[in-house]
């Protein structure tokens, strides 16, 4: 049987269902290999032939010139039994089926998926799909979905496996467009007729190029194996997981996506804890996690410092950090001293640190870059949280980050509010030096704990 890493190294491929139409899908992907510089072969089938792109379209499998390793079906279902097993005969390693209208869809889709899991089983092909966008390896500008860009395809140290097209495709544009956020491997599973999670699972741990796991699944195909892999997975690269399907509605909903079965969600969630798995319950959080856990440190303890010149978000920040059961840190004498060259009023000085009024007497840099220095030097901080405020673009920020890059010892966070442009523009500048900016604190607070809870469940 081939593997997947076979499959994600293919150095040819076939669009089979490509048309002369530059506006249908399997063209669009034949544009998108050209623009993000696929050096493979690359060509398309359709039973008309002609060319699109300039690249030519064969009337079938045996007349293309070379034997692809990898096929791409855009064609209807009913077509696609017959289709894989000419490719299978060909010596194909594996197949993307893009096409919908399977085990999602009635019974004669059904009929087809049963059809297809037999072929793949007894040829060795590996199959993803259907209804998926398919793979990435941005190593090799090797992809099968056609909402790939250049961003999408830089190379990174980000894995994702989904079970949902649109998260190989619209998602992995949006964390791509983040500057030092990008994506190594994309594996898109959809109905999962052959690769499954365990198995995309198994092959990002083996991955020398992926440093941290992003998964989207709605069900699991085989909860055992699973939390196997994810218990070994975990030991090595952090597992951020978004499962859909948590609610009986949206249970409901995920079986007319890709065929899913519903999981008891509160057994699933036990499990995935005992595994080291780290739990999302949305996208913001598991982008914001993942920004963490690329760029941070993990924390070496529980304790968080908070600088807010804000009393009612560290009012929040307090209680989102003892919902999540960590702890205040509590500074030494020493750091109290090296703070209170800034903050007069010692009541201020306590964690959460004040820093108004007294920024308005020594500056913005000045007042962060001396309790900065002091948190950082705190063996008893795990973590900072600066609760700041935007200014006239992100030159203030400047010292602070060049302080933060020579003390990269424990997580620090950044929070901003402000006018929304002023917001992007500092955001920006400090995702351009890996620091993790959020626009509220408490989001902070709970990837801190989601970075602590998975050190502590790991070591």
């Amino acid at each position: 049987m081939n593997t997947v890493q076979e499959v994600m190294e293919s150095e040819s491929l076939v669009v089979i269902g490509a048309s002369s139409d530059p506006f249908k899908s399997g063209s669009m992907l034949i544009k998108v290999l050209q623009d993000v510089g696929y050096t493979g072969k690359v060509a398309g089938i359709n039973p008309k032939g002609g060319e699109v792109y300039g690249t030519k379209l064969y009337k079938t499998l045996d007349d293309v010139p070379f034997r692809p390793d990898l096929g791409v079906l855009h064609i209807q279902p009913r077509f696609i039994p017959e289709v894989v097993k000419n490719c299978a005969l060909i010596g194909m390693k594996g197949i993307v089926i893009s096409s919908e209208g399977f085990a999602e869809s009635d019974e004669k889709g059904k009929q087809y998926q049963r059809e297809l899991k037999e072929i793949l089983k007894s040829s060795g092909m590996r199959g993803f799909g259907p209804n998926t966008l398919g793979i990435i390896n941005t190593s090799t500008k090797l992809t099968t979905s056609y909402f790939s860009d250049h961003d999408m395809m830089t190379p990174g140290s980000i894995g994702f496996i989904a079970q949902s097209g649109i998260f190989i495709g619209a998602l992995l544009r949006y964390i791509s467009s983040i500057d030092n956020l990008k994506i190594s491997k994309g594996l898109g599973l959809g109905n999962k007729v052959d690769v499954d999670e365990s198995d995309a699972l198994e092959y990002l741990l083996q991955d020398e190029q992926t440093r941290t796991i992003g998964m989207y699944l709605e069900d699991i195909r085989d909860g055992r194996r699973f939390l196997e892999t994810a218990r070994r997975a975990s030991t090595q690269k952090p597992v951020l997981l978004l499962k859909g399907g948590r609610t009986a509605q949206g249970a409901h909903a995920s079986a007319s996506h890709t065929a899913s079965m519903a999981v008891d969600d509160a057994v699933f969630d036990g499990s995935l804890r005992q595994a080291g798995v780290v739990r999302m319950k949305g996208i913001e959080e598991l982008v914001s996690n993942l920004m963490a856990f690329e760029w941070m440190p993990l924390p070496k303890g529980n304790q968080i410092a908070l600088v807010t010149f804000s009393g009612a978000q560290a009012i929040m920040s307090v209680d989102a950090a003892v919902e999540e059961g960590l702890s205040l840190a509590k500074f030494s004498e020493s750091t109290r001293a090296d703070i209170s060259t800034v903050i007069a009023n010692s009541y201020k000085a306590q964690n959460p640190i004040d820093i108004f009024p007294d920024m308005m007497t020594h500056g913005f840099e000045k007042t962060h870059l001396e309790i900065l220095k002091a948190l950082l030097k705190d063996d008893g901080v795990h973590g900072i949280v600066l609760i700041s405020f935007v200014m006239d673009g992100p030159k203030p920020f400047y010292p602070l980050v060049e302080l933060l890059n020579q003390h990269h010892d424990k997580p620090v966070f950044i929070t901003l509010m402000g006018p929304k442009e002023d917001v992007r523009n500092c955001g920006d500048y400090l995702a351009s030096q890996k620091i993790p900016c959020y626009p509220f604190p408490e989001t902070a607070v709970r990837v801190f704990s989601n970075m602590w809870n998975y050190r502590k469940n790991t070591r």
